[in-house]
């Protein structure tokens, strides 16, 4: 069994725990405060920090979570990046891999073991489905990197279960409480924790669709148009205006300290 004193995780909305509400309602829990809560059950001294925001691009990432997440010499520490920057068009899977390859290795020489995660299959998804081909090539890319420096690698891409849209928001971008759940759960099987659960538990059957086909594809597309107003207007309004979702945050947990 793995002893981890202290972790810190660097990322985006995934990492801040975006589409997971607190119990009380008051900012978002997410994956990584799930697996700091398992972590902790081993160590009474355990202490934890969480970088993410929202919106950031790898390169914002290494430029700032990374640096300073060395400098706290935690036991463990995450990144999961590059999510943002494949949803814009000129990404370039290759590029984003060096950017990756150079922040682990930072991240490694502070003394810190790396637990890197591969993107999640995009595929049942209308739209952001596009992106498939992009988040594969940097998937392959994220597990050579993974594999010639000895990190830890939570493959999400290969968990079947989260192709279940109920996995998700509404938003069609960011999991819900019990995706969240799941992504603790399979990273606390990679780095040897004892979860007490696991992440391959399947789903309930789907209720059967009432109606004809046609009524239930007709069903479907509303569902579509519904989601590009609510939901890709506003973040294609943001592209264009040069803002994220993430401008002006602060990280929720900046610091290691008990949970």
């Amino acid at each position: 069994m793995a002893v981890i004193s202290s972790f810190a995780a660097l990322g985006d909305s995934f990492t801040e725990g975006v589409g997971d509400p607190q119990p009380d309602g008051r900012g978002w829990r997410g994956w990584a405060d799930r697996f700091a809560s398992i972590a902790a059950r081993q160590v009474p001294e355990f202490r934890y920090a969480n970088l993410a925001i929202r919106g950031k691009l790898l390169g914002q990432i290494a430029a700032s979570q990374v640096p300073a997440a060395a400098a706290m010499r935690p036991d463990l520490v995450s990144i999961a990046a590059g999510g943002n920057d494949l949803l814009r068009p000129r990404a370039d899977p290759d590029e984003l891999a060096a950017v990756l390859d150079a922040a682990v290795g930072e991240l490694a020489a502070a003394g810190s073991r790396v637990l890197v995660f591969t993107g999640f299959d995009p595929r049942p998804f209308p739209v952001v489905r596009m992106i498939r081909g992009k988040a594969a090539a940097f998937n392959a890319r994220i597990r050579q990197i993974a594999a010639r420096r000895g990190l830890l690698l939570a493959d999400l891409w290969v968990m079947g279960v989260l192709a279940d849209p109920r996995e998700w928001c509404d938003d069609r971008l960011h999991l819900g409480p019990d995706g969240h759940r799941r992504v603790a759960l399979r990273a606390a099987e990679v780095a040897g924790l004892p979860a007490g659960a696991d992440w391959r538990e399947p789903l309930p059957p789907r209720p059967a669709l009432a109606g004809p086909a046609a009524a239930a594809w007709l069903a479907a597309r509303r569902g579509d148009v519904q989601w590009a107003r609510e939901h890709a207007t506003p973040w294609v309004s943001r592209r264009l205006r040069g803002v994220s979702s993430g401008d002006g945050l602060s990280a929720k947990r900046p610091q290691l300290g008990p949970l």
